[in-house]
């Protein structure tokens, strides 16, 4: 490696040398972002010449902060992160590359993770079983049953795969285990002696990667297919960010939680515009704002659409790993090091000028007040005091978006009760989703509410399915030593498993008579729950409205029992002697939350939930897994399937040639999210995904979901765009993964059109709206629809994650320009099309012609959205993968 700054110089700790590249030797690096310093640090500690050179770490010291992005780097994270949906097809597709390692004359052993690699086992846990003590442990026993294939697999790479670890189900959410176990903040590797130190950094599987910000770790989610490539040694190409400074200032008031912080960020954010933009946090608010704010505010990145949401390292981040059981050296080195590159955070440093932000705004947390979002998009937050006037509006437009009668109330018979349920009843109600579970302040409080109620003898309403996953065994235990586990319990809030559950999808069915009420009546359902994603169809099939809110006013509702009523100013319900009881009778004090924080937060509790992080259970430690060095895919597996991404490859590619004679497959609104595109729930029996399934033997009680099922392509083919919320133009009337094929004009599902334009050799594309893509990093959101034969994809914008991962699976992804859709421009889908001026890969713009049955053209230009010259070569190998693998065979 060279070093043209002469910034490799030494640090010593507790008389321990350290090697580090010194951001003081590079000109007017004092003055980046923080965020902007940890990209440099890995420049200079990577420059080679060839991936990283003089210029590119000379750039940045005449860094134009308004300027847009146009200059690339190559940027080494330290680590990768995964859980078990993404990780899944993530190992897959390395055990495949190893196969096509063979095939091609190289050798498979040269696939394998070159930095560390953690998986945790998280996604999988469904919501059967609630209620109950025994909730947890049945819930876990159904988990294994159905995932047991999946999770051999898993213990099969943890043997192949040096430097790949995995965390077994049953323990906690990954992004909550990332902050409280996994992180280093500061890393530290030796080579040849020598003990180089510098900046933790990650990427990660999940979109949530952004949570491990909050304790001053640049990292951010991408695509599995990113994922592998950046565990293969390739760097992950991007353009250097504009970056966005987000002062906070004031104290949150009493009552007002961490929750309706930062719902009120997302909703700012979201209008300030951050997408592609990196986020600080900044001003004398940091200071004063505890760890578990912080990685509340960084976990919903994605919701307010940045790249990261980057807190700095003060004493408070200190404060929080040694509480969490890092060890006192590793803290140490942290707060030397930082204070050796300049980016240690104090309350003057609050108060001093501000680093060269590209842009910059003020949120006041005074002003901030209860709020909850929805019905279906995370940045839509609504005042609680607004939520009586809010409801009715939402459901009236909800009906006629979907055309739903209104056929009243119904009536269900629940443990032998009749109920009457109507729109606005809340059926699920979840404390759930790292994005609260990790802040033991919102934890406590859900459980002093709880304490509160359960005195005075309230219940849940009887229609309302409770669920509640801690998060991690920490939050276990530090519930249990505040005595708030039983008035939990008292609730219905049982412990249903340490997952992401409710929040990912996987909520598990409704009680039969609820279910029976809703399908009859078509009545508009409600969930309420502490997660981070509320998007139609994701939280539960029957469920069409669904509400983010504090764990605390989760169990609040959970009381009521129904959405459309002012909780500041109406009853929650009546308790044994008629009388009203209101929020404020059961809502704690700020000073009783701090007081149980202080008191039952400690470093014991971390230190032994930690303690044996990687053992398992005795359902994990006695899956007898293989330890050969490629996987002998077995034929029976619904599970694990080899994918055929690299069937037939050569050394050698082939020139792009332009795209002519496609077909649409979908005209899609605005707002498609990576739900719509490539759900992660349950699987219906008369989908393709489910006669796929029925046809190979597997009983429907046996599907599973499709996020569990990720690991076999022919499932995940089946079940692209089969969430049953979509609706694509092509085919009014109807929602689901519905589409029309042409000529013929017959009516399909999209994946059986898909293949009928396969035998008929027509590649096929997309046409969509804005943000297109949204949500989850979800790489089979990209490697669906290419094994469906989407070639190319016309949009009028992307979400960051997704366009990164068209391209990383060979699909073009094209732009309207602006002013222009679909719509605007007539196209119905009918036509047929072709895409004229590729230029190999290398074209900025295209022409588009789509002709009509008629023999009317209607011509176009569009943006090709393949942003960095890397990108343009995984365009031509058709995706990253096959790019690795080439260069790797030699």
């Amino acid at each position: 490696m060279t070093n043209s700054f002469n910034a490799k110089t030494t640090l010593t700790v507790a008389g321990l040398h350290y090697e580090f590249f010194n951001l003081d030797a590079v000109p007017n690096s004092a003055r980046l972002p923080y965020s902007l310093k940890i990209l440099l640090e890995n420049l200079l500690r990577h420059e080679d010449g060839i991936t990283v050179t003089a210029d590119d770490i000379a750039y940045f010291s005449t860094w134009n902060a308004q300027a847009e992005p146009d200059k690339e780097i190559q940027y080494r994270p330290a680590r990768v992160l995964m859980q078990d949906f993404t990780g899944v097809p993530a190992v897959v597709d390395l055990a495949a590359m190893r196969d096509a390692m063979r095939e091609l004359g190289g050798d498979p052993s040269q696939i394998n993770p070159l930095q560390p690699a953690e998986l945790v086992i998280d996604h999988s846990v469904q919501v059967d079983y609630f209620g109950s003590d025994d909730a947890f442990a049945l819930n876990a026993e159904r988990e294994f049953e159905r995932n047991q294939e999946r999770y051999n697999f898993l213990k099969w790479g943890q043997n192949a795969f040096a430097g790949f670890k995995v965390v077994p189900p049953d323990t906690g959410i990954v992004h909550q285990i990332n902050v409280e176990y996994l992180a280093r903040v500061i890393f530290t590797n030796t080579l040849n002696n020598t003990t180089q130190v510098y900046f933790d950094t990650c990427v990660g599987t999940d979109s949530h990667t952004t949570m491990v910000n909050g304790i001053g770790v640049l990292g951010w989610g991408v695509g599995g297919i990113e994922a592998e490539a950046s565990m293969l040694g390739q760097p992950v190409s991007m353009l250097v960010p504009k970056v966005v400074g987000c002062k906070l200032t004031g104290t949150l008031r009493d009552g007002v939680t961490a929750t309706d912080l930062v719902l009120t960020i997302v909703e700012r954010l979201r209008k300030h515009g951050v997408v592609g933009k990196f986020v600080e946090f900044y001003g004398s608010a940091i200071s004063s704002l505890p760890m578990g704010e912080r990685t509340t505010i960084a976990n919903m990145g994605p919701e307010y659409g940045a790249t990261c949401g980057l807190f700095p390292i003060d004493q408070i981040t200190l404060d929080y790993l040694r509480q969490t059981g890092r060890d006192a050296a590793q803290l140490a080195l942290i707060e030397a090091y930082c204070k050796a590159q300049g980016v240690w955070y104090t309350a003057d440093a609050a108060d001093a000028a501000e680093a060269d932000y590209s842009e910059t705004l003020e949120i006041d947390l005074g002003a901030v007040v209860p709020s909850l979002a929805g019905p279906k998009r995370p940045q839509d937050r609504v005042a609680l005091s607004d939520m009586a006037t809010h409801f009715p509006n939402a459901l009236a437009a909800l009906k006629k978006e979907r055309n739903l009668p209104d056929k009243g109330a119904a009536t269900a018979v629940i443990n032998g009760q009749p109920v009457e349920l109507r729109d606005g009843s809340i059926v699920i109600a979840a404390i759930t989703s790292c994005t609260n579970t990790s802040n033991p302040s919102v934890m406590l409080a859900a459980g002093l509410v709880a304490q509160k109620a359960a005195a005075i003898g309230l219940k849940s309403a009887p229609w309302v399915k409770t669920a509640f996953g801690p998060g991690s065994l920490a939050v276990t235990r530090y519930l249990d030593r505040a005595g708030l586990t039983e008035p939990l319990k008292a609730l219905g809030f049982h412990n249903v498993g340490y997952g992401c559950t409710v929040c990912i999808g996987n909520s598990g069915p409704l009680p039969a008579p609820v279910s029976q009420a809703i399908a009859d009546h078509e009545l508009c359902a409600v969930s309420i729950l502490s997660g981070n994603r509320n998007f139609e169809g994701r939280v539960h099939a029957e469920v069409r409205m669904n509400y983010l809110a504090s764990p605390p006013l989760v169990v609040a509702y959970a009381i009521a029992g129904r959405i459309d009523f002012d909780p500041e100013r109406e009853p929650l319900t009546q308790d044994a002697n008629g009388q009203p009881v209101y929020l404020r009778d059961i809502w704690p004090t700020q000073t009783e939350v701090n007081q149980a924080v202080a008191a039952h937060v400690t470093a014991a509790e971390f230190t032994a939930a930690y303690a044996n992080i990687y053992a398992g259970d005795a359902r994990w430690q006695s899956l007898a897994a293989p330890t050969s060095q490629t996987y002998e895919w077995p034929a029976a597996s619904t599970y694990i399937r080899k994918p055929p991404y690299f069937d037939g490859m050569t050394r050698e590619i082939a020139p792009i040639a332009d795209l002519s004679g496609a077909r649409c497959l979908a005209v899609l609104g605005d707002s498609i999210t990576t739900d719509h595109i490539s759900p992660a729930g349950s699987i219906k029996a008369n989908s393709p995904a489910g006669q796929y399934l029925l046809a190979q033997g597997v009983e429907v009680k046996d599907f599973n979901s499709l996020g569990a099922r990720r690991g076999n392509h022919e499932v995940m083919m089946r079940g692209t765009f089969a969430n049953l919320r979509l609706r694509n133009l092509m085919a009014p009337g109807t929602e689901g993964g519905v589409t029309v094929h042409h000529p013929s004009g017959e009516q399909l599902s999209i994946y059986d059109a898909a293949m009928r334009y396969q035998s008929e050799l027509t590649p096929v594309i997309l046409l969509a709206g804005k943000e297109y893509g949204s949500g989850s990093s979800r790489d089979w959101a990209a490697k669906g629809p290419r094994l469906l034969g989407v070639r190319a994809v016309i949009a009028e914008s992307y979400e960051r994650i997704h366009r990164s991962n068209l391209v990383g699976m060979g699909i073009l992804p094209l732009e309207f320009m602006n002013g222009e859709n679909a719509q605007s421009l007539g196209l119905t889908g009918a036509e047929t099309f072709a895409i004229i001026g590729l230029n190999n890969g290398e074209a900025k713009q295209v022409t588009v012609q789509a002709i009509a049955a008629t023999g009317a053209m209607i011509e176009f230009n569009a943006k090709v959205r393949i942003d960095t010259p890397n990108e343009v070569d995984y365009y031509r190998h058709g995706g990253i993968l096959p790019y690795v693998l080439r260069r790797l065979v030699g």
